[in-house]
């Protein structure tokens, strides 16, 4: 019986109905507590004014919905007037089993009387706490409320089933023995309970106070009273009202508002509205049992869902640990390979150690050696070994000429580890959805009047297919190597058209497309043949170039308003294929030397191009030119540079080497081998040079021809 506890138990105090009146839409509470919510209306509302304007049609008014709002279903915990604006805003209370519920705005005043015969306040209001349904009281005030005697007397039983066990009623969890009992309340209270509840100061310290068995014997022995009309309080109900469904008694029969109404013999329909409770019940009984063997059904996947999960997760860590090991394994050939560098760099410096070491010695030998010569006085002698020894001092001095007192190697290390595509992987490792509950999109088609190449870009535009119904979330654009290697992701988004910058020139690439949404993946669209450029057409940049620079002719053509060397880069960088350019000498004054080359993206902007390791170039003056990476000289090489002299820059990226020219006749040997990686055209000039940049040209005839024979 404990599963009925809750219907046995006010909602506005939380505990068992004392004395429960029935309210018009069914629902009960205790004569004291519905005086508590009581809420006076204004005049104008009143039961006397509606029936004085012919409005009146029932003993109880019910408030328009629209003028009155007692409950908030945003959950403001607030409720007030909506159409009167004398009425105070009353804050909004939660009973202990969670209804909520509206005191007074005032106190009500002191009164011997019971709640029953105490006077209410003219014009009162009541709002259900359960319904929110709101209504005006008539003269009668809660007297005109008939009694529920049948919830007492289940009441009653329900308390004596559990006489045994004498709880506390306000313990929220495991509740403890009782050791009072309010007579006033009807409520059993722990001493934790009663002095946080019940204080003995106040109104509360009028009430009685007993030991909990005897409380549970005034229980047993208060009289039961006998139900009596509520118009009649005289008169016991002895007929029952088809019409109003209600009992009633003769008088109403006679001289009440029942006279005309059908009535049937009170036994009778008690019978028949029993027999009909229990015809109802024996489908909920039905409903009942059902539930119960869902729940364990519920039960039993909770059991499964439990085992499910560890067999789950143990999976999905092994998974995770096997990622973990490949990465670690990944990682020690990583660590290998900078071991490597480490060890070539060390060793690099320290035969550059040594062999300064060496040179160093034998400098400061001859050094002293001449200063003790110097010292002799016998000028015959002298004069016998001065010349050699001048010759000596001399070409000791050119041995520590340029590049000598150079660093060999840098201390960075020319190493980057891309590991985005990974790390991308990774945010987008998820489960895959076994069973579908919607349809995945369908595949997408590619606009073939709005994909086109542009040097080494190439831009692709898609769409769903016109009647397609399962929106797309968004999609992944898939090319291959340029050499039909195996695709790969480039672009992952909502957008339905992409530009792919830095492919390679003179390739033939493959492009697909396929859509997704929380279900899964489309088919994949037809493939796309994409053809970049054979020569490549640029200018240069602006954008990573160093301030000092001056653009013009489309940024074709720059020069400096620095005296100092100033780097520019072409807008295109090359990693595949062979690649051609010229660059013409507008102006040169006053014999300076400009360097022309190749360079990484972040090559050093405001020293000679090849001063770092990060650019190969050849300078080059009015007389001779030199090749230099990594502030090395090499290859001195008669034959300079004018106004109208003209440059040419053949990066071969298929030989790996990096060859120049100066009006059209090679510059040396080949000036840098083993070019691997992305290059930008470079150039680094001052002021007293101007230069314009010439591409989209053939390689030239005489290098083709050694190339095919090699």
């Amino acid at each position: 019986m404990e599963e009925m506890e809750e219907e046995l138990k006010c909602p506005v105090c939380g505990s068992f109905y004392r004395e429960p009146i029935i309210l018009p839409c069914s629902h009960n509470l205790c004569q004291a507590c519905a005086r508590n919510i009581l809420v006076q209306t204004p005049e104008s509302e009143s039961p006397q004014s509606r029936r004085a304007s012919g409005s009146g049609v029932s003993d109880y008014d019910y408030l328009d919905l629209d003028k009155m709002s007692l409950y908030s279903e945003a959950d403001s915990g607030y409720g007030s007037y909506g159409g009167f604006a004398s009425a105070p805003t009353t804050p909004c209370q939660k009973s202990p089993n969670g209804v909520r519920v509206f005191p007074p705005a005032m106190p009500p005043p002191a009164t011997h009387l019971s709640p029953a015969l105490a006077p209410v306040p003219r014009n009162s209001c009541i709002t259900c706490p359960q319904c929110h349904r709101s209504l005006i009281l008539d003269d009668r005030g809660l007297r005109g409320f008939p009694k529920n005697r049948v919830l007492e007397g289940v009441i009653d039983r329900y308390q004596q089933s559990k006489a045994a066990a004498l709880k506390c009623q306000l313990c929220e969890k495991a509740p403890k023995e009782a050791t009072v009992m309010c007579e006033q309340c009807d409520v059993f209270y722990c001493d934790p309970c009663r002095l946080r509840c019940h204080p003995p100061r106040g109104p509360l310290a009028k009430h009685r106070l007993v030991p909990p068995a005897q409380g549970r014997v005034s229980r047993r022995l208060s009289p039961r009273k006998v139900s009596t009309c509520t118009d009649h309080e005289l008169e016991n109900h002895s007929m029952y009202c088809v019409q109003c469904k209600m009992p009633v008694c003769y008088q109403c029969l006679e001289e009440g508002k029942h006279s005309s109404h059908e009535v049937k013999a009170l036994g009778a329909m008690w019978k028949l509205h029993k027999s009909q409770l229990s015809q109802a019940l024996n489908g909920l009984s039905d409903r009942a049992k059902e539930a119960k063997e869902f729940l364990v059904q519920l039960r039993n996947m909770v059991q499964q869902i439990q085992e499910n999960s560890v067999e789950f997760e143990a999976c999905l860590v092994a998974q995770c640990d096997a990622l973990i090991d490949a990465l670690n394994r990944r990682k020690a050939q990583l660590l290998a390979r900078v071991n490597k560098e480490h060890e070539h760099k060390l060793k690099v410096v320290r035969d550059q150690i040594s062999h300064c070491t060496v040179k160093l010695r034998q400098t400061t030998g001859l050094m002293e050696y001449c200063l003790e010569v110097i010292k002799e006085n016998d000028p015959s002698g002298f004069l016998q070994i001065s010349d050699a020894l001048i010759r000596r001092v001399h070409l000791t001095e050119d041995q520590w000429g340029k590049g000598t007192l150079t660093p060999r190697m840098t201390t960075d290390f020319d190493l980057s580890l891309d590991n985005s595509p990974l790390l991308q992987s990774i945010h987008q490792l998820d489960f895959v959805q076994m069973k579908a509950s919607s349809p995945v999109p369908a595949t997408p088609i590619l606009q073939l009047e709005e994909c086109c190449t542009h040097n080494n870009s190439a831009t692709l535009s898609w769409k769903q297919p016109p009647l397609s119904t399962v929106p797309a979330e968004g999609y992944i654009l898939e090319l291959d190597d340029g050499n039909g290697g195996q695709f790969r992701e480039v672009y992952v988004g909502k957008e339905t058209m992409c530009t792919v910058d830095g492919l390679h020139f003179n390739s033939t690439y493959n492009a697909r497309v396929k859509a997704f949404n929380k279900t899964g993946v489309s088919q994949y669209s037809k493939t796309l043949v994409l053809q970049t450029s054979e020569v490549a057409w640029f200018a240069f940049d602006p954008g990573s170039a160093h301030a000092d620079i001056i653009f013009s002719n489309d940024n074709l053509t720059v020069t400096c308003s620095s005296y100092d060397d100033r780097v520019v880069l072409g807008k295109t960088g090359f990693s595949k294929g062979v690649h051609y350019w010229e660059i013409t000498v507008d102006r040169y004054d006053n014999h300076p030397d400009p360097a022309f080359g190749v360079a990484r993206i972040d090559v050093m902007k405001d020293v000679m191009l090849g001063k770092d390791d990060k650019a190969w170039a050849m300078y080059v003056d009015n007389n001779r030119s030199w090749f230099m990476h990594n502030n090395s000289h090499t290859n001195r090489t008669e034959g300079g540079i004018a106004k109208g002299a003209t440059i040419g820059v053949l990066l071969d990226l298929n030989r790996k080497t990096l060859t120049f020219f100066v009006n059209d006749e090679q510059q040396g040997p080949i000036a840098f081998e083993n070019m691997e990686g992305l290059f930008f055209p470079a150039v680094s000039l001052n002021r007293n040079v101007q230069v314009t940049l010439h591409t989209g040209l053939p390689v030239p005839d005489f290098y083709s021809s050694r190339a095919s024979i090699a």
